[in-house]
């Protein structure tokens, strides 16, 4: 995947026109536009089909977790939305990934979600995995859905740099839990600035209330991107 511009604004509203209206404006200033499960839920394919006829590239994130031939049959349906991107959760195990790489074919790149960013080492412990470093257990199943076949991940930023150790390119890294040096972190729990994560190997960078939270966001969207060229 060829990637000029590694801004990927997440429009997280249930609001079909100011979904529309963001993402007008925004045009050319950022490389893709993230769906995920508030937009689709509310707007399903039909929403969708008005946000992709704006032509920027769509990262579906619908995070797909069930047995494997119920993850395989959701994502042929979901298929014929030709997302440039879609993913599931690589805790779905080695089995359901497989499946859902059977039904991914053509531009969609299939990637899965690591640990969340909400989460803490804390929470991550209270859920039953073991003790310890976060970025080991993030990485873990990375290398999961690397042998599984699937394109890349979504990851914390503080999990890339362990993670690109093990997995470099071309294996992707969609990366949330972009905060701006000033920002509040908000729900998420483990977080970096956009040039922080880009150093440490990201290849799309997630960002929602930073753009579309910002009084201007085109201005927002281009002080990021000029924060992270070369």
């Amino acid at each position: 995947m060829t990637i000029a511009n590694p801004i990927c604004v997440a429009l997280d509203t249930p609001d079909l026109g100011h979904a529309t209206a963001l993402l007008k404006a925004l045009k050319g200033h950022v490389g893709f536009v993230k769906l995920g499960l508030e937009f689709f839920y509310a707007h399903g394919a039909m929403g969708y089909a008005a946000i992709a006829a704006l032509g920027t590239p769509v990262f579906l994130d619908l995070k797909l977790h069930d047995i494997p031939n119920t993850v395989e049959q959701g994502l042929r349906s979901l298929m014929a939305l030709k997302p440039a991107i879609i993913n599931v959760h690589a805790t779905g195990g080695v089995e359901m990934m497989k499946a859902a790489r059977r039904a991914v074919a053509g531009d969609t790149k299939l990637i899965a979600v690591t640990v969340l960013t909400s989460l803490s080492e804390n929470e991550v412990e209270a859920i039953g995995f073991a003790a310890g470093r976060v970025d080991r257990l993030a990485v873990d199943l990375a290398r999961l859905a690397h042998e599984a076949g699937l394109d890349g991940v979504v990851c914390s930023p503080t999990d890339l740099a362990l993670l690109r150790k093990e997995l470099p390119p071309p294996f992707l890294t969609v990366v949330p839990g972009i905060r701006l040096a000033d920002s509040a972190a908000h729900d998420q729990k483990r977080v970096a600035t956009p040039a922080a994560a880009m150093a440490a190997g990201a290849d799309i960078l997630v960002i929602g209330r930073a753009i579309t939270g910002a009084a201007d966001p085109v201005v927002a969207a281009q002080e990021i991107l000029a924060g992270i060229s070369p």
